[in-house]
């Protein structure tokens, strides 16, 4: 293979404790000392690509730990991504983003986020109790179902004495898909799409014509969107030199792997070849505090 067709790998390697920016084509034998974590080992294999003598550049971005709280329960978000040139002109570089957000911890807390926002048990009205509740990938949409049980009560007056009468009740079952659209001003919306209900009888028909059927919609996207928000919040995932430049082209969920949902941005930004230096080595300095808050 020609020198000027050869990759150029340019990574962290560990001597005594200390760590070194250095280039190369791998790591020396013995370099990584035992007890590293999965955070240091991807650090070390993939901070740095270019290929070239740079013409392409894929810059990683380390992953972000970041979380938020929805209905009081705490949900953990990490959001890793890459840069990949796809334009060099007159000292301008034009960069292909892709950002992914882990959303599994929101999949494994579903139930009791869901449950804290929509049970409900009002004496004369609507009772509604969350049972169970899943959230999985069905690129480029999330697929929610929720299981809950349902009663709508009546009250009456007689001789002066309130009682209060139950008219329909049941178990049920709704499905909801989400997917992720960029509108015109380049945010992120969720497109919520309510799917089948199933409960017996009459009961069904109270569900699909009546409020139940806005509230699962509109707290479910709530929730979706919140994470969202959150995991791909570019002020948080992004370095500073990149922040304000980027902008969102597409946005869908996929499967990470093993029904993993995640997000996935895909996008622009636009920097002078200075900036790119600079964004460089702020992503060189985040992964070095990857490596040192991983030991």
């Amino acid at each position: 293979m020609p020198s000027s067709a050869r990759g150029r790998v340019e990574f962290f390697t560990i001597r005594g404790g200390s760590e070194m920016l250095e280039s190369g084509t791998g790591l020396r034998q013995g370099s990584i000392p035992a007890g590293f974590g999965a955070t240091a080992l991807w650090v070390l294999s993939s901070v740095l690509v270019s290929y070239g003598q740079g013409q392409n550049l894929i810059l990683q971005i380390p992953p972000v730990r970041t979380s938020v709280k929805l209905e009081n329960q705490p949900v953990a978000i990490t959001a890793s991504g890459t840069l990949n040139v796809s334009a060099r002109q007159e000292g301008q570089i034009a960069f292909q983003l892709e950002l992914v957000a882990d959303l599994s911890d929101l999949q494994q807390n579903l139930t009791p986020i869901l449950s804290a926002g929509l049970d409900k048990s009002d004496r004369c009205s609507d009772r509604i109790d969350i049972q169970h509740a899943t959230l999985v990938p069905a690129d480029p949409s999330g697929i929610v179902t929720v299981q809950f049980h349902y009663e709508r009560w009546a009250c009456t007056k007689v001789f002066g004495k309130e009682s209060a009468h139950r008219l329909v009740g049941g178990n049920a079952l709704a499905q909801l898909k989400v997917t992720p659209q960029v509108d015109k001003s380049r945010m992120v919306r969720l497109q919520p799409e309510l799917g089948t209900i199933q409960a017996d009888g009459s009961l069904g028909e109270i569900l699909r014509n009546g409020q139940v059927e806005q509230m699962l919609r509109e707290k479910i996207s709530h929730v979706l969107a919140s994470a969202a928000d959150k995991g791909t919040d570019f002020s948080v995932t992004l370095p500073p030199a990149a922040q304000g430049f980027a902008t969102v082209q597409g946005a869908r969920f996929k499967d990470a792997g093993d029904g993993r949902l995640a997000l996935v941005l895909n996008g622009e930004i636009h920097v002078t070849s200075q900036q790119a230096e600079i964004l460089k080595s702020q992503l060189r300095e985040r992964a070095q505090r990857a490596l040192r808050n991983d030991k």
